[in-house]
């Protein structure tokens, strides 16, 4: 849980930040709040009755492309608001500022009630993808040369929110990320001596690589130190609009006391749900991109848990969850869905703990850091350039690993090479012109050219449709694409448990050999697991 707390807190301050409140500390403790109850809800249904394997699932990174592309069209665009929600309570507030909180805050409401209706359509048909088994059909076409220009250009769009973040003081940001480098890379193979104890030896020191697995929350609490020292110092301008202000330890600390003990996220909280057609567009675009980049999850975990790749039943069902969570994420207004998360993987395999009960106990600690609001509170303080140093480490891990991709495909074939770089250099290429004309697509009708707009401006769409298109209709082997499946690794005796991992094994035999069992693609179809 510690390890990725970073990209809940991340998220919700992005969303705050693009449905303009990013004064309002307020929302943005809610937003955290129902971010972390549906990150516990998702991990406990996926790795229980999902794909039943121990992954955590997060807040969606390729959720962040639309909603900058969004917050550039002329229906998301938002105004200058400098109000704080402390005019409010203030003594000295005027009616003027009050009237603008007011309009902000009614500002930011239709905007999420916009997102949250084409979150909840997206969801529909992401948990219809899984219900169907038509992610099986898309998995035969969709390889490494597809997702890697895809789920790269979700990475490197994503620098302008770690810009945002990290441009409020550099200095802070640069030792947050030094920090876990050092930690992380320099240090990597070493090990922490820590103390133990046992019945059979009584004390004794334990060797564990703590710096490493906790890399990222050591270079929160470095960058959140050297802030407050900068702050108690004076370094730092106490005026809200000098770019250092979000850089203070103190900026947003009346929240942790007017922020209640208890909140429980509901579906409608901020307001009945509206539509977007171009929200919908875009969360439907998010919503491909995920489903691929959890298909690679869940086999990369699988290969760290030492069982079989999943089955496409436990793969459906796995995805089928998922959608019904982007739905109910739709409902409460988190304005991202939840999506597997590779950084776990990893901490999986350095801590050797492949347990699904252990991340069924980290899903019930999410659920009540989410309950408990003052907590919420307590991580919407801390200062922007640290959030900014975490997303440069997140970040640029995550775009390392999805380049690991490239190591099953024949990267000395021309082919691949050109898919990939054309892919990524017209992802690039396009966003940035739609940026800059946005007026010139008129078809007749405001809504299509929103739509076409929305998807021209999402590089990840633009890369993997052209990665997608050029990879199946060029012609090359199974093999140079990546897409065979070697008979070492269907080898069993690489591993420690079977296809049993992925089964229901205390199911009623008459529900196991019913009609319905038997039909669903979400299923095993052999009796006898």
């Amino acid at each position: 849980m510690l390890t990725t707390i970073s990209s809940s807190m991340s998220m919700s301050v992005v969303v705050a930040e693009l449905v303009c409140a990013r004064d309002d500390d307020e929302i943005k403790t809610k937003i955290l709040s129902t971010t972390m109850l549906m990150s516990g809800i998702s991990t406990f249904l996926v790795s229980t009755f999902g794909v039943r394997i121990p992954i955590y699932q997060g807040p969606a990174l390729p959720y962040i492309i639309p909603l900058l592309a969004m917050s550039s069209l002329k229906e998301f665009y938002c105004p200058n608001y400098h109000v704080s929600p402390d005019s409010l309570s203030s003594v000295n507030g005027t009616v003027g500022d009050a009237v603008s909180l007011n309009e902000t805050r009614e500002l930011t409401y239709s905007k999420i009630q916009a997102i949250s209706g084409g979150l909840m359509a997206a969801g529909v048909i992401h948990l219809l993808i899984g219900f169907t088994g038509l992610v099986g059909v898309f998995a035969r076409y969709i390889g490494p040369i597809t997702i890697v220009p895809t789920i790269t250009l979700v990475g490197l769009s994503i620098y302008t929110v770690a810009v945002k973040f990290s441009e409020k003081h550099w200095g802070v940001a640069a030792i947050t990320t030094g920090t876990g480098l050092i930690l992380a890379l320099y240090l990597n193979g070493k090990k922490t001596p820590l103390p133990g104890y046992n019945k059979k030896r009584g004390f004794y020191i334990k060797w564990y690589p703590l710096h490493t697995v906790f890399a990222i929350l050591f270079s929160i609490m470095a960058g959140w130190t050297l802030s407050a020292i900068l702050t108690v110092s004076g370094s730092m301008s106490d005026d809200r609009n000098h770019i250092h202000y979000y850089a203070r330890t103190d900026s947003r600390n009346d929240i942790i006391f007017k922020s209640p003990w208890f909140y429980i996220a509901y579906p409608g909280q901020f307001g009945m749900m509206g539509f977007s057609v171009a929200a919908f567009i875009s969360c439907l675009v998010a919503t491909f991109m995920s489903v691929i980049d959890s298909i690679g999850d869940y086999n990369a975990a699988a290969r760290v848990c030492l069982v079989p790749p999943p089955p496409s039943h436990a793969v459906n069902r796995g995805i089928f969850l998922e959608g019904v969570m982007s739905f109910f994420a739709g409902t409460t207004g988190a304005c991202h869905a939840t999506v597997s998360y590779g950084g776990n993987i990893g901490a999986v395999g350095i801590t050797k703990v492949a347990s699904r009960r252990v991340f069924q106990v980290m899903a019930f600690m999410y659920i009540i850091f989410s309950v408990v609001l003052k907590i919420s509170a307590v991580f919407i303080t801390i200062p922007y350039p640290v959030l900014g140093g975490c997303m440069i480490l997140s970040f640029g891990i995550f775009i390392g690993l999805i380049l690991s991709n490239l190591q099953f495909i024949d990267l000395n074939s021309t082919r691949n090479l050109a898919i990939v770089g054309i892919a990524i250099l017209l992802g690039l290429m396009l966003p940035y012109w739609a940026e800059k004309n946005q007026d010139v697509i008129k078809t007749g009708n405001a809504h299509i050219d929103n739509i076409f707009l929305m998807l021209i401006s999402n590089g990840g769409f633009v890369g993997g449709f052209i990665a997608f298109f050029l990879d199946n209709t060029v012609p090359g082997t199974l093999k140079d694409r990546g897409l065979d499946i070697s008979e070492e690794s269907l080898d069993e005796d690489l591993y420690e448990e079977g296809y049993e991992v992925y089964e229901f094994q205390n199911m009623p035999r008459f529900i196991k050999e019913s009609r319905i069992y038997q039909f669903l693609p979400i299923f095993s179809k052999k009796k006898n697991l």
